[in-house]
């Protein structure tokens, strides 16, 4: 049976190509314990190759669920791949359930709670992820109140337990400055997070408790932050090295960044791995090819993305939020 040009394949199409009832069908399609493997799997085959899609707003009458997970990310969010590797660590776990992804964008410019409110009002997602974690997050605080499911990438500071995912940036930050001192450096500086932001304390934490156990000194990076624009912060940086008592040793929150601060140390007419050493995460290998003098430490986004969507449809099924809670633990700062 061809499915006429133009219109959507149905239950019906796969119903008469495999012989089958529309019931076991539908039980097939959603892995009805009921149904054998073989027809299951026969059933799943047909619906792959006919390009079956359910009809979400038939689904929504029915369940009254929209089938529908939406991450809400920011538009800024993109060098180094961040937003493609979260994407694709999400889908890798809604590929085998029912469930889509739509991406809501929003800028720093715009109220992050808009795309917020208006998912939970319109009811077009069961639930949410969403990035940028802060301390006192009223995106977190919105959501709990109105118990729509939801995961952060990032913890909160605000007393409420809640799904969330997150990289150690403590251990990270002290064990970059551990691998500093270790090569000899002894004023060390931080590019780090703005403060609006949770993972600016982890990171500062970390980054204080490693300068204060090695006894070394630390260098103010010119009030700089990670939010800082590519090209304010070579510029930053450069400044920063031609000063008498410049740092010798950087650690850098984000792989973008340090592309800049590479560029800065370089036009301070200075040379990497000699004048000064930099230790920088990255969520991809780029800098290896870049400058393999950089100390690194891979931050797995995809990984990020796999446990925030896995968290999401468990507390939507109703998980306990506080069995919901994951953190990577970094390995140590290696050369490329």
């Amino acid at each position: 049976m061809d499915t006429p040009a133009g219109e959507r394949p149905t239950l019906k199409t796969i119903a008469f190509m495999t012989g089958l009832g529309i019931t076991t069908v539908s039980r097939a399609l959603k892995d009805a314990p009921e149904i054998g493997e073989e027809t299951r799997k026969r059933v799943q085959l047909v619906a792959r190759q006919v390009g079956y899609r359910p009809n979400r707003a038939g689904v929504r009458l029915r369940t009254g669920k929209t089938n529908v997970i939406s991450l809400i990310l920011n538009t800024e969010q993109e060098v180094t791949g961040f937003s493609s590797d979260m994407i694709y660590g999400i889908s890798e776990v809604l590929a085998d359930t029912p469930y889509h992804l739509i991406v809501t964008p929003y800028s720093r410019r715009n109220d992050p709670m808009e795309p917020v409110r208006y998912v939970v009002e319109t009811g077009s997602a069961d639930g949410i992820i969403i990035s940028r974690t802060e301390p006192d997050d009223p995106r977190v605080r919105y959501m709990s109140e109105h118990g729509f499911p939801f995961a952060a990438h990032g913890r909160t500071h605000m007393g409420l337990e809640h799904p969330w995912h997150d990289f150690d940036n403590f251990a990270y930050a002290r064990d970059a400055v551990r691998a500093l001192v270790g090569a000899g450096r002894r004023r060390l500086a931080l590019l780090e997070p703005s403060p609006a932001l949770s993972y600016h304390y982890h990171m500062r934490d970390g980054f204080r408790e490693g300068v204060f156990e090695a006894g070394v000194a630390e260098v103010p990076f010119n009030g700089a932050t990670l939010d800082n624009a590519i090209g304010d912060i070579k510029t930053r940086t450069a400044e920063l090295m031609r000063r008498p008592n410049r740092p010798d040793g950087i650690v850098s929150g984000s792989g973008g960044a340090a592309f800049a601060i590479v560029a800065g140390i370089e036009e301070a007419g200075l040379k990497l791995g000699r004048d000064v050493d930099l230790v920088s995460k990255q969520s991809s290998r780029l800098l290896h090819w870049f400058r393999r003098e950089i100390y690194t430490v891979d931050e797995d986004i995809k990984l990020a993305g796999r446990e925030l969507s896995s968290a999401v449809l468990k507390r939507i099924a109703g998980a306990d939020a506080k069995s919901l809670q994951s953190l990577s633990v970094p390995e140590k700062p290696e050369r490329g």
